[in-house]
């Protein structure tokens, strides 16, 4: 990288811990002041940096509206799906990706299993809101009174004997997943279909999508299928730490990760 480019870009972090002054900058780059002055004056004049009454300079609006661009404009499935490869490589089973949209969680990638016996979805397809547990992660995300409303209007089909019964059941469930950080479907929808999902957060760490590994019992047991939890949990994390542009956290020792059916 150039040295002249290498020493512009070392300013944006130091800036982001707060206003600095022409000094405080060329000692943290180690530069004469007019040199300093130089890479400020060409960041100004490119709206990313800002220079204030005080003669201090500041981040510039212009930075914060390309990284609010970049955002919206970057494809959650696109940089998840290298994640979810690699997570189904290591467990074998099927992986899946939900978004929540119009009031519906619908499917957005899709890993099949290397077994034989496969689950029958596929992108695109609406999951069932009250029993899958992606949707439990998605609606559990939601603000208090919007999820209450959307469990009010909600059809609570009765697919299996473990199904969630009615709206007051679903809250429930829906404040345990909010207060765990991660949810399951053990038979809810379909009784020889296990599964386990967590979040992806974007910056400001709203759930912006759900990832699961789901599983038939002739495959694994629901048991088996729980303590591949720290593996999906920090597949979702890593997947959430690249969408939002942050450096991945050290891994979580799985030890600590205690889970019950």
């Amino acid at each position: 990288m150039s040295q002249t480019v290498d020493r512009a870009l070392s300013i944006l972090p130091l800036l982001a811990e707060g206003p600095a002054g022409l000094g405080q900058v060329a000692d943290r780059l180690g530069v004469h002041k007019s040199t300093a002055l130089r890479l400020l004056r060409t960041l100004h004049e490119h709206g990313l940096v800002h220079r204030q009454s005080d003669q201090r300079y500041r981040l510039g609006a212009r930075l914060f509206a390309l990284a609010q661009e970049a955002m919206e404009n970057l494809d959650v499935r696109e940089v998840a799906h290298p994640h979810l490869a690699r997570l189904n490589e290591r467990c074998g089973h099927t992986v899946h990706l939900a978004v929540y949209e119009e009031g519906e969680v619908l499917y957005i990638d899709k890993v099949e299993s290397r077994y034989p016996v496969r689950m029958y979805s596929r992108i695109g397809k609406p999951v069932a809101l009250t029993v899958a547990a992606v949707a439990k992660l998605l609606l559990a995300d939601l603000p208090e009174p919007e999820r209450r409303a959307v469990a009010e209007r909600l059809d609570y089909p009765l697919y299996t004997a473990r199904s969630t019964p009615d709206a007051p059941a679903f809250l429930r469930e829906l404040a345990k997943v909010r207060e765990q950080g991660w949810a399951t479907d053990l038979g809810g929808h379909e009784e020889s279909i296990n599964c386990v999902a967590a979040p992806v957060r974007g910056a400001d760490g709203r759930v912006v999508a759900a990832m699961s590994v789901s599983a038939p019992n002739v495959v694994v047991t629901a048991d088996e299928l729980l303590t591949l939890l720290p593996q999906v949990r920090r597949t979702a994390d890593d997947i959430s730490d690249e969408y939002s542009g942050r450096t991945s956290a050290p891994a979580k020792p799985e030890a600590k990760d205690t889970v019950r059916p």
